[in-house]
């Protein structure tokens, strides 16, 4: 190589050096920010496209609290708030409520269910083939793909099955497919992350009583996984979710439960729970419910809603600030008690429910959330009142940073993985 070759290449190198260092020191390009009016058209896009399924609404019957209804005593999942809101598919619970621990009570805990259940399906049939009862993935995909609001059933509460495994059975023939063992107080097959208060005691039961799941409860989770039903893991004990979580064939959800660490209630999820759904492939959706979304692990907060509990003489201890209102026997004081806790914690919000979302997608991935209201049992939101109002979370969730893809796993996607999971399991036990 001559002296003039080597010297050109040498100036070649510096050159090329200092241009990378140039680029280097330029700022980069700032993303594109959409307007307002973009940021909806592109939401209602990405929702129109998504399948928009609800893993949680209870059903209506004539004794359903007026409170816990919409405006006109209405369904806050009825068809035509389906419709509205862009929601494909709900997931309508045969739910129970406590009960004392005798034959007669479990009997009608039993008859309660038959009546959801009665009434699920009368709404069905008489929406003239205009809302479909599905029982399958492939069925929630094709009534998508008709344009026709589906309803999936879902069982909660294990005291309608008068103590009895085969009764599983019964209700999965009916058409239910994801099936949760407790609410509100031990049953049992399992203890609940809500330990029922004794009014004439004032006391609550014991925090655990089986430590988890009983023998019933075991052979039941099982008996779900062979029927290919999905087990829903929402209202457990921490132990008993552990334990469920860890049991099952396939992975399970819960329908609708919130982030403990956010909002510090028992029936909140701990870190050790989502943890373990997301190692089992499992999926937690969020729920609009405003005393579950709400900062309680603030100190201040916390501080805030106890001095209420005491003034309206409520015990500080609780599992849901509302919680025991009901003890109360004068209605005024009732109505006086929820007004200033109201005002205390605030009513939630969408911005709630993508904190929640954010933190368990931080934690263990896109794959592992959805929602679930638990409309029609307390849920309403600012922003997000019943299933007309979808549309806004999917409207804040574009806001935040999501992509259509992740959308489409949160809405519905992340649901239907785990129900074909579960199918699956049925095919290679059954």
């Amino acid at each position: 190589m001559n002296n003039s070759a080597f010297c050109l290449t040498a100036l070649q190198r510096a050159f090329s050096g200092l241009l990378f260092l140039i680029i280097l020191s330029l700022p980069l390009q700032a993303e594109t920010v959409l307007s307002e009016a973009e940021i909806i058209a592109k939401a209602e896009a990405i929702h129109a496209d998504a399948l928009v399924l609800d893993a949680h609404a209870d059903i209506v019957i004539p004794s359903t609290s007026l409170s816990y209804l919409g405006e006109g005593g209405v369904s806050k999942v009825g068809p035509e708030k389906l419709t509205a809101g862009g929601v494909n598919a709900v997931v309508m619970s045969v739910a129970v409520g406590p009960g004392t621990r005798t034959p007669e009570s479990d009997a009608e805990a039993r008859a309660l269910a038959e009546e959801k259940l009665a009434a699920a399906l009368d709404l069905v049939n008489a929406s003239d083939g205009n809302v479909v009862l599905t029982t399958s993935a492939a069925e929630l995909e094709a009534a998508k793909a008709a344009g026709k609001p589906a309803i999936l059933l879902g069982f909660q509460n294990a005291r309608s099955l008068e103590g009895n495994v085969d009764a599983l059975d019964y209700f999965y023939d009916a058409g239910v497919r994801v099936f949760g063992l407790n609410h509100l107080g031990h049953n049992d097959f399992s203890d609940s992350s809500r330990p029922i208060y004794d009014g004439s005691t004032k006391s609550y039961e014991p925090t655990e009583e089986h430590g988890g799941l009983s023998p019933l409860g075991i052979a039941a989770i099982e008996r779900i996984n062979a029927l290919g039903g999905v087990v829903d893991i929402s209202q457990m004990s921490k132990a008993a979710a552990l334990q469920t979580i860890s049991l099952s064939l396939s992975p399970v959800i819960a329908s609708h439960s919130n982030v403990r660490a956010v909002s510090n209630v028992t029936r909140n999820l701990s870190d050790e729970e989502i943890d373990l759904i997301g190692e089992k492939g499992g999926v937690i959706h969020v729920a609009a419910f405003g005393a579950y979304l709400v900062a309680l692990s603030d100190p201040d907060l916390l501080e805030a809603v106890k001095a209420v509990r005491v003034k309206a003489g409520l015990p500080e201890e609780y599992s849901y600030p509302y919680e025991l209102y009901w003890e109360l026997e004068d209605p005024a004081a009732q109505r006086a008690f929820l007004v200033e806790m109201r005002s205390t914690i605030g009513r939630g919000s969408v911005s709630d429910m993508i904190a929640h979302i954010d933190y368990i997608v931080d934690r263990i991935g896109i794959d592992h959330v959805g929602i679930g209201n638990d409309f029609n049992h307390g849920s309403s939101i600012e922003g997000y009142a019943d299933a007309s109002e979808a549309l806004n979370v999917t409207i804040a969730l574009v806001r935040a940073g999501y992509s259509a893809e992740d959308i489409q796993k949160i809405w519905g996607g992340n649901f239907l993985r785990v129900l074909k999971m579960a199918e699956e399991t049925r095919s290679g036990t059954n």
